[in-house]
């Protein structure tokens, strides 16, 4: 599991301990990618995590007699043995068995036998696939109390600040029991706050946070980062660097929603980039932004779709370049060169034509906010680069901030394996255990649930265009909401959730929108979303992380009842909406409703949704439904594919910059 523990490294901010990458060459990427193509969830792991049961349970016997401080004294043994023995699985049962019991009588919650088992594949390295509503917050504290009395630093990594602080404070006091520490970093949270949160224990933090200290890091350190040259610098004096790093090095990450963070999110590099505003450059944008509305698409220029990149692109096309020149002849010297105006104008309809207001960003106080698309949560503070985020702010009226600048970035892939152990959990993690397996090294392991799942899908329900699908998915939550069924409608984006609020409020339903608009009062809704006849509208971040408690008598009505207004462009994160219901042995429902109008089966796959599935729907054949369904499930296939292949692509390129950047004695 960690071998011996004994030998782990100290934490301090002068050794700062993490794991040496190792440069993987082509044929290190084939053999990886061709054992991760035969990784199967492994029956066999699941046998053998079962064995950590009976431990617990012969070591919890006589512990409920004990009084909290004689529970607590049995730790302090505990502490050294873990430290010169390792994990053996009697030392691993007796620290659940501790952790356990001290929960019990601390929260009210007792940790279950599944539960027990996926501590256990977290503390080996494993990633446990646990279905949504088996309490995987609760499952955290197993592995990280145990890795913390024996003394080695450990980092919980969540998606979001709510998460962050939530999880941070509802098991804090179970940590405290045995005398460790706690910390929480969030966004708000200064230099030194988060410098004595890392130096706990038990750290919860989010990936972005946790990312961007390390990178924050390396600035600080610059060049030279020995351990040997940081002890003399801080003798010499007592503001040297080792006092403003965050960081104790990077030990032991268990990372919550993992499928979220180290895949989906995997997409995008992390940069700390500095602003650089000029007058001259501001003026070019608001000239582009002008000549772009004069242009004319298929004429000027095209909206093509990259297969390779899954994302919308803006070509010029040779009538474009021309027109463009005879715009910009008496434009001054900025507009002499062929590539500057092109790529200027390019973005420029970039930012008018494919980034929507309510659907990739927001304005809130005059500002841009983007939001993350995995998650429809805002993500404050973050920019686009190469000048298409001062657009938008041009394009929405907003006050322009200056460019940035790049001073240091890492991808979420690279980082992640610098952990000395890494280890996760998630709802949804099957589909994608070849990748988990070829970049991190993770295998997947599944947990059985507490109690049978009587979670019921029903099959997708397609319609020809967008207006006959929306208007069906009120009618069928109006009839809903007159059986006092509550309803949790699922939705991709800020715009179609408002889009169909407004329908809902049309027919006089009263209800409740969650999206990235009312992020601060996510716990409010998501705690009422379970009673009689309640209808929550939320985009897909109400999918991870947090509780949807049902009220009493509801069960027999068929408890929560999905409604899912599109699919998503990952299968995993429509398993994860659909795991809002049926939890802990509840009953539930889960319907999806889909049109052959939606963006994922027109920018997906289009030529066959757009083509034969719409004759056919047109013609009058029976056919189109269920091809209708397939194509669905084709586009997301290939989109999904599409991603993984930007995920490699990234990797690849983020290892050949450090590369580069090596022989300046840098690599970020």
């Amino acid at each position: 599991m960690f071998g011996k523990v004994a030998n782990w490294p100290r934490a301090d901010h002068f050794a700062r301990p993490e794991r040496k990458e190792g440069r993987r060459t082509f044929l290190d990427r084939v053999a990886w990618e061709i054992v991760g193509y035969g990784v199967r969830p492994w029956s066999g792991r699941t046998v053998r995590l079962k064995k950590i049961v009976p431990y617990v349970d012969r070591s919890a016997l006589g512990l409920e007699r004990l009084s909290d401080e004689d529970l607590r004294r049995r730790s302090e043994p505990l502490r050294q043995r873990l430290r010169m023995e390792g994990f053996t699985i009697p030392l691993v049962g007796e620290a659940f068995a501790l952790i356990r019991e001290a929960s019990s009588r601390i929260m009210g919650m007792r940790h279950f036998d599944c539960q027990l088992m996926g501590g256990y594949a977290i503390l080996k390295g494993l990633l446990a696939e646990m279905e949504t509503g088996e309490g995987k917050t609760l499952v955290a504290t197993l592995p990280a109390a145990t890795a913390a009395l024996a003394g080695i630093p450990v980092h919980v990594i969540t998606v979001n600040d709510y998460l962050t602080d939530r999880d941070a404070g509802l098991m804090g006091n179970l940590y405290r029991f045995f005398g460790l520490t706690v910390g929480c970093v969030i966004h708000d949270k200064t230099p030194p706050q988060r410098r004595a949160a890392y130096s706990c224990d038990i750290t919860y933090c989010t990936n972005k946070e946790v990312v961007f200290d390390y990178l924050r890091d390396r600035i600080t350190l610059g060049d030279s980062a020995g351990e040997l040259e940081l002890h003399a610098e801080h003798l010499a004096r007592r503001d040297g660097r080792s006092e403003r790093l965050l960081l104790r090095g990077l030990h032991f990450a268990i990372v919550d929603e993992a499928d979220s963070v180290l895949v989906d999110e995997a997409r995008t590099p992390l940069i700390i980039s500095r602003t650089e505003s000029s007058v001259d450059e501001e003026r070019s944008m608001r000239q582009a932004l002008d000549l772009a509305k004069n242009l004319v698409e298929k004429e000027h220029y095209t909206i093509h779709y990259e297969a390779d990149q899954g994302l919308r692109a803006v070509l010029v096309t040779d009538r474009g370049r021309e027109e463009i020149k005879t715009l910009t002849e008496p434009m001054g010297t900025v507009w002499q060169s062929p590539i500057r105006r092109e790529e200027l104008i390019r973005k420029a309809l970039t930012a008018l034509y494919l980034y929507r207001r309510d659907e990739h960003y927001l304005v809130q106080e005059g500002k841009i906010q983007i939001i993350d698309e995995f998650t429809g949560r805002v993500m404050p503070d973050r920019s686009w680069e190469g000048g298409l985020h001062q657009l938008i702010e041009i394009k929405e009226g907003c006050e322009v901030t200056g460019q940035r600048e790049t001073v240091a970035r890492i991808s979420y892939q690279r980082f992640f394996r610098r952990y000395m152990k890494l280890s996760g959990m998630t709802g949804t993690a099957r589909e994608v255990r070849r990748e988990l397996w070829s970049t991190y090294g993770l295998p997947v392991v599944p947990v059985p649930t507490n109690r049978p799942l009587k979670r019921r899908i029903v099959p997708d329900e397609v319609f020809r265009t967008l207006d006959e699908k929306y208007d069906r998915v009120a009618e069928r939550v109006a009839q809903l909401h007159r059986q006092d069924v509550p309803v949790l409608l699922g939705t991709r984006t800020v715009a179609a959730s408002e889009h169909v609020s407004r329908l809902l409020e049309a027919r006089g339903i009263p209800h409740q929108v969650l999206n990235a608009k009312q992020d601060r009062e996510e716990a409010n809704i998501v705690a009422q979303a379970g009673e009689p006849g309640r209808v929550t509208i939320a985009t897909n971040m109400a999918g991870r992380g947090t509780d949807i408690i049902l009220a009493p008598n509801l069960a027999e009505r068929g408890g929560l009842h999905v409604v899912m207004t599109e699919r998503h462009e990952a299968g995993r994160i429509d398993r994860q909406l659909a795991g809002r219901c049926g939890r802990q042995g509840d009953p539930g429902t889960c319907e999806v409703f889909i049109s052959l109008e939606d963006p994922l089966i027109r920018e997906g796959y289009r030529g066959f949704a757009g083509g034969t599935v719409l004759w056919l729907s047109k013609g009058g054949s029976a056919l189109w439904k269920p091809l209708g369904r397939e194509a669905m499930r084709a586009a997301q296939r290939r989109v999904e594919r599409v991603h993984a292949g930007v995920r490699k692509r990234l990797l690849r390129y983020d290892e050949e910059r450090s590369d580069t950047l090596s022989f300046s004695g840098r690599s970020e």
